[in-house]
């Protein structure tokens, strides 16, 4: 009797060592394959919440409940696309032991939306398939579109951040507090003798794709009508950007071949009115077009042309404004524009103006007389220009304005 009851209680001990060894080898092998936090630096990209302020050049470092099958993190089951366009960003894997550490391939934009999508093809280390999540985050700093040929954000000088396009002259301009703390510093004109000038201005046009943007904040009482010429290459000769009172415009000359150019103005009403020629889109901002906007406020301008659809089109304040088409012509030499192209003239300067329309050794226009104080010249103050050699795109400018507003 004794001998069997040994037995049994043998029997019952053997069987609890193979639960205890069952469960141990179950607790290192989980069925559950989770995240158990995900890091850009320090910002929390698996809260309750989105992250912002993500720095430009963190890598995303992920923390799983269990190790991570190396082989599955790849760019087939992890991606980050950039929210606005849609487009995927470069990656690079690193898994050790339950850490995936993912890197982009390059510095990511500032002040945009990304989505980070961690698909169900990836694998824990024993096998165990992954259940896909997303997270969205908000980078750090504010969002420009690539490829400017020049900027100037007038910190204190006449610099442009891209390095070719630096002011060689400055008359009467001071510095003040930008429309926000990232904006830094803006350029204050006087409204009389303000000027600011920057060499080589065909350097901006003699092209087919042609895109400008800059924050303005006007003074429209300054002169007849609220005229205010904010900047110009060569006044309509080449381009120039204008605010009066109640609307806003970019006057240019285009390539019709043989030589020959054609000025024609992206001219922002505001009052949804097509009944000019060519114009195919005008916003209508109410009886008192862009009034409301202009006069004391920051505004974001941007102007952009095409040549291969000949369309010009104007923004406000990330919005489209106004679209023109030279398609829309019934006839004459505008149905063969091209390209934006300088139009020489004697006494026509080739230097950017900043604070009027034409460089002050310009003596071929009276309008464009610099000596004079009332012939509009620029009262305001102006921030971070940006001139491109090609089209900036509608959504591009949307966030860029969402980025950089005050």
């Amino acid at each position: 009797m004794k001998h069997t009851i040994k037995f049994y209680a043998m029997l019952a001990c053997l069987a609890g060592l193979a639960v205890f060894y069952s469960c141990s080898d179950d607790d290192d092998s989980p069925s559950t394959f989770t995240i158990a936090s995900a890091m850009a630096g320090s910002k929390d990209l698996n809260g309750a919440t989105a992250a912002t302020e993500v720095p430009l050049d963190a890598d995303l470092v992920v923390t799983f409940n269990t190790d991570v099958d190396e082989s599955t993190a790849t760019s087939s089951n992890i991606t980050l696309k950039r929210i606005f366009d849609n487009v995927t960003v470069p990656l690079g894997f690193d898994v050790s032991g339950k850490t995936l550490t993912i890197t982009p391939s390059s510095e990511l934009s500032g002040g945009v939306q990304y989505l980070l999508n961690v698909g169900a093809g990836l694998k824990s280390a024993s096998g165990v398939a992954f259940g896909a999540v997303e997270r969205t985050f908000t980078t750090a700093g504010t969002f420009a579109p690539d490829g400017a040929l020049a900027h100037w954000r007038f910190e204190n000088n006449g610099n442009d951040e891209m390095g070719d396009h630096n002011a060689d002259a400055s008359v009467a301009i001071t510095y003040v507090a930008g429309r926000n703390a990232n904006a830094g510093n803006a350029a204050s004109f006087n409204g009389t003798t303000s000027i600011m000038e920057v060499p080589n201005g065909t350097d901006f046009t003699n092209t087919d794709n042609f895109s400008i943007s800059l924050w303005v904040n006007a003074d429209t009482t300054a002169h007849n009508q609220g005229g205010n010429f904010v900047l110009g290459m060569a006044a309509s000769n080449g381009f120039q950007v204008e605010m009066h009172a109640k609307d806003a415009l970019l006057a240019a000359q285009y390539d019709v071949g043989d030589g020959a150019t054609e000025g024609e103005n992206t001219w922002i009403d505001g009052k949804g009115n097509l009944g000019w020629q060519g114009w195919t889109f005008s916003k209508n901002y109410g009886p008192q077009g862009l009034a409301a906007l202009i006069h004391g406020k920051w505004m974001h301008l941007v102007f952009t042309y095409t040549a291969s659809t000949r369309v010009g089109a104007g923004y406000v304040n990330g919005e489209l404004a106004k679209t023109f088409d030279f398609d829309n012509w019934p006839d004459g030499a505008k149905l063969n524009a091209a390209g934006m192209k300088f139009k020489p003239q004697e006494g026509v300067g080739t230097k950017l103006a900043f604070g009027f329309i034409n460089d002050m050794s310009s003596t071929a226009f009276e309008y464009g007389d610099y000596e004079n104080p009332d012939t509009q010249h620029y009262k305001g103050l102006l921030d971070d220009v940006r001139i491109y050699n090609k089209t900036i795109t509608a959504q591009e400018i949307e966030v860029m304005y969402n980025s950089e507003k005050p």
